[in-house]
């Protein structure tokens, strides 16, 4: 239950250790002080106390006898303070037995006599009360009673409001060192997604923390060199596609001039059009991600032209298609996708099945789908399939193609921020399905 409250983000995190760490300091530092400051503050009102009592004993002492009601009325009125006389029967009810208290009444009676007691309630009177004598020989005992608001901490609220405002402030100063790590780092993991997904991620910037910056250099290094070798892999499968294409097409006029018989020139033919259909997949892979720009490509167009050569060859092509279906993407790649689709289609499911290609429109994304009556994919190997290189256990008896067709579909989609999903049919084969965004983020 806490794990799923707890912020999962290095900035929350460490915002809300050093705000912890924050608390606990603000209060060790409060007990501190109160532990210090409440001795001087006892001796304080103890003093005040014992003024308020030598005072009052001394003005009833001294005055005359037939003045003293009316200076009693005064001191009530004007001062809060009352005057009773004291009966060890009285109902009183102690003060409470905290710390400030029980220094307040060590003082007090260091002051004023052991004989001193003290109540928070007379009878049903509520204050702050005192006994007295007038006389330290004297048994008779009277009640002073001052008004609580004296013995309050008046700078309670001050010290509050100050402790609050420190508190809010060295919070926002956490809070701002914590964002300047956390928004490198954050940035540092974009551009680790875009490597993965095999784009070219800009250019972090090598300013901050020395760490930081060490470790955005690193990165800006290691993107550097794989763009480097990302190049140097398209230069060489370039140059060989080309050097073997050359012999290729000398092999293949060679066969056609040969005199065999037609059925093997036919087969041969086949096998020299697969070794080149082979090696422009090794080029396709090694280009990389197109950076040509996006523009709005009309699907339905694309995929009749692009599947007008293969009806003309006898494969038997069926179609759902809106009357017109735009998508930002880029032509020639999205094209090779869905080429890579049917070929695949073809390979596997044959030519005599018909093969459904359907576009439509489903909320923010535009669906290309092209579906054939193969053997499909179990779903266990859809994942490993979109690898380069990677093959079905059952179709590695195949010598055609290099497993490169599916892995090409899904760097072409990751390109267009889409995605490819592989689905079984119902009735059997499968279900290549092409998800493109209708408004590409900026």
């Amino acid at each position: 239950m806490l794990a799923r409250w707890r912020p999962r983000t290095l900035l929350w995190q460490t915002f809300l250790l050093v705000a912890m760490l924050l608390s606990l300091s603000l209060a060790a530092w409060s007990q501190i002080f109160r532990y210090f400051e409440e001795p001087a503050r006892a001796r304080d009102l103890a003093q005040m106390v014992a003024s308020v009592v030598n005072l009052t004993r001394t003005a009833l002492l001294n005055a005359e006898p037939r003045l003293r009601t009316e200076m009693l009325i005064d001191l009530a009125a004007l001062e809060g303070i009352r005057i009773y006389p004291a009966e060890r029967s009285d109902p009183l009810l102690d003060l409470p037995d905290t710390r400030p208290m029980r220094l307040l009444m060590h003082e007090t009676r260091r002051q004023l006599g052991d004989h001193t007691r003290f109540a928070m309630r007379w009878k049903t009177l509520d204050g702050f009360w005192v006994s007295f004598r007038l006389h330290p020989d004297d048994e008779d005992e009277y009640w002073v009673m001052l008004p609580r608001e004296r013995l309050q901490k008046h700078q309670a609220l001050e010290w509050l409001a100050w402790g609050s405002a420190a508190m809010i402030a060295a919070l926002l100063g956490a809070f701002l060192i914590v964002s300047r790590i956390s928004a490198p780092l954050r940035s540092l993991a974009r551009a680790a997604r875009m490597v993965g997904s095999g784009q070219s991620p800009p250019r972090q910037e090598e300013s901050g923390p020395l760490e930081i910056a060490l470790v955005s250099h690193a990165f800006n290094q290691m993107a550097g060199d794989l763009a480097r070798a990302d190049a140097d892999r398209a230069l060489i499968l370039a140059g060989v596609s080309h050097d073997l294409r050359t012999p290729l097409a000398r092999l293949r006029l060679g066969v056609e001039m040969s005199g065999a018989p037609d059925d093997e020139v036919t087969a041969m033919v086949a096998d020299i059009e697969e070794m080149d259909r082979i090696i422009g997949q090794f080029l396709d892979f090694g280009r990389g991600d197109p950076q040509e720009p996006m523009h709005d490509v009309d699907v339905v167009e694309l995929v009749v032209g692009l599947a007008e050569p293969y009806r003309l060859r006898g494969v038997p092509i069926e179609f759902a298609l809106p009357e017109k279906l735009a998508v930002p993407a880029r032509a020639l790649p999205l094209r090779r996708a869905i080429a890579n689709l049917i070929d695949n289609a073809i390979r596997y499911a044959g030519s005599t099945q018909p093969i459904l290609i359907a576009a439509r429109s489903n909320g923010p994304m535009v669906e290309i789908e092209v579906a054939d009556r193969g053997p499909g994919i179990p779903e266990s190997e859809t994942e490993r399939l979109r690898r380069p290189f990677t093959r079905l256990e059952n179709a590695r008896s195949n010598t055609k193609g290099a497993g490169l067709g599916l892995a090409i579909v899904d760097r072409v989609l990751r390109a267009h921020n889409g995605a490819l999903e592989l689905l079984p049919r119902e009735g059997g084969g499968l279900r290549a399905l092409l998800r493109l965004p209708r408004a590409q983020p900026r």
